[in-house]
């Protein structure tokens, strides 16, 4: 089993029960475990490139004989890996490892991996001093050893991040019909407020030929959408030697001369990025979701300065402009932050008015983080936390207006949608996205009406009848052949 934790479950933690001895302490002073079973438990938090990750180790436990536990307290193995970006992403690897500790059956062994350990392994171990092994984010690989080792140990070596290569296997943990391909690791940019840099390293990108064998790899086990994701997709062969994005076109071009039904999806462009050239190709091809994860940050011009972005407001803007002249129905996301040290009463209602102006169709709003090792940490004119929470507060709800409005417009609209199982609330309703909702982000359209759906994971045309705040609702009419 692997679990993908998300935001909203962080106030549903898992019961907490007395914990029961684990290890026996040899007369030397080491730990040995006894350990019976070959059952396997994973629990994924952080970014879709954490989740790939996941998935490769599983495949590399499954390949080795082990089966995958139905639930967390059947497992005789349990890996978690974390996300340590934040403050509050290591907050919830910590509570999920203090909730895994207390719920697992005795005999169980924990492993710890990901990016909080590469960073933060100290204080992990000062902490749960019961993990049994830890892994660094750059060496999945070493789960076997892992989980096969019978003594504490870890491996954390300076490889920050970690890119598949060869033929190393890799179990998919999404529904059938998509999966994500991660084609670069580590981040070339020094945005002063981001330690990602630290995290994962420098950029590194796949050659196209892997990237392509792993997209022909996905199509034959049958997904019909694939989602491209990077730390920044725009820097994408830059380190190899790429300019003016042209390896992502080039890439993108390849996957388009496939003679095959796909959907195909960009997670992260950033707006300088978005070039004439892109914008053509994503008009010219229809298995190009019209859809754009587009991080701006910001609008104000001496903020975007300050948090070290290589673009301006007015650039933004064309961009926008652009985006939506040339691709009329292309759905913009986007991530905001509000205070920012130094971030002026008039600068965020510069923001607020650039929102209701240029409306975008999804955004995500973010308190600023004040990280140790970014730049940002040690500006001066720190903004209090009241002051966020109410900035945080009144852009959300300015954006939640703007969504109904851009949903009702879609009223009557016939779309093509993915039809993707029962509502989480009820069998007497399904769900779908169309190619406007991102998996595991955006909203998604109630459907209640599937009577003419004969399988889950296919396309349908769809009908939107009405609007549930963040959601659409809609009818399914015939199926896409």
């Amino acid at each position: 089993m692997l679990r993908i934790y998300k935001e909203s479950e962080k106030e549903n933690s898992l019961p907490v029960f007395q914990e029961a001895p684990l290890q026996n302490q040899t007369n030397d002073g080491t730990i040995q475990f006894d350990h019976a079973g070959n059952k396997i438990y994973f629990i994924s938090l952080g970014c879709p490139r954490n989740l790939v990750d996941s998935e490769v180790m599983l495949g590399i436990l499954l390949k080795a004989g082990y089966e995958v536990a139905p639930d967390l307290t059947e497992a005789d193995y349990l890996v978690i890996n974390t996300c340590g970006f934040l403050d509050a992403s290591r907050t919830e690897s910590m509570e999920t490892i203090e909730n895994t500790l207390a719920e697992k059956k005795s005999t169980a062994k924990l492993i710890v991996t990901g990016c909080m350990v590469q960073t933060h392994s100290d204080d992990i171990k000062k902490t749960f001093p019961k993990i049994d092994y830890f892994l660094g984010s750059g060496d999945i690989e070493g789960i076997l050893k892992a989980v096969e080792s019978t003594h504490q140990g870890e491996q954390i070596t300076r490889a920050r991040s970690y890119l598949e290569a060869g033929e190393v296997p890799r179990q998919l943990s999404t529904p059938k019909h998509y999966a994500y391909l991660k084609i670069a690791e580590g981040c070339r940019k020094r945005c002063s407020y981001c330690i990602i840099p630290a995290i994962k390293g420098p950029l590194k990108s796949k050659s196209q030929e892997r990237v392509l064998k792993e997209f022909n790899m996905l199509l034959g086990q049958g997904v019909k959408e694939i989602i491209l994701i990077a730390q920044d997709l725009g820097d994408y062969g830059r380190d190899q030697g790429s300019k003016n994005l042209q390896a992502l076109i080039d890439l993108i071009k390849a996957m388009l001369e496939i003679d095959k039904p796909f959907w195909l999806r960009l997670l992260y462009l950033y707006p300088d990025e978005i070039t004439d050239e892109l914008i053509a190709l994503i008009q010219s091809d229809k298995r190009i979701c019209p859809y754009l994860d587009m991080p701006i940050q910001h609008i104000n011009n001496d903020v975007l300065k300050s948090m070290r972005r290589t673009t301006s407001r007015e650039e933004i803007i064309s961009t926008i402009e652009k985006l939506r002249a040339i691709v009329p129905d292309v759905v913009i996301r986007t991530s905001l932050i509000v205070g920012f040290p130094g971030e002026t009463d008039e600068q965020f209602e510069e923001l607020c008015e650039f929102v209701q102006k240029y409306p975008l169709d999804n955004i995500g709003v973010f308190k600023f983080s004040r990280e140790p090792k970014s730049h940002s940490y040690n500006l001066e004119n720190q903004i209090p936390e009241d002051v966020k929470e109410k900035r945080y507060h009144r852009l959300m709800q300015i954006q939640k207006k703007i969504v109904k409005k851009r949903n009702k417009a879609l009223i009557g609209k016939k779309i093509e949608v993915v039809v993707e199982g029962y509502h989480p609330e009820s069998q007497l309703l399904m769900r779908g996205r169309y190619k406007g909702q991102c998996p595991e982000i955006d909203g998604m359209i109630i459907i209640n009406d599937g009577r003419t759906v004969k399988a889950f994971g296919e396309r349908y045309m769809l009908e939107i009848t009405d609007v549930a705040d963040y959601d659409l609702v809609g009818k399914t009419l015939n199926p896409i052949e």
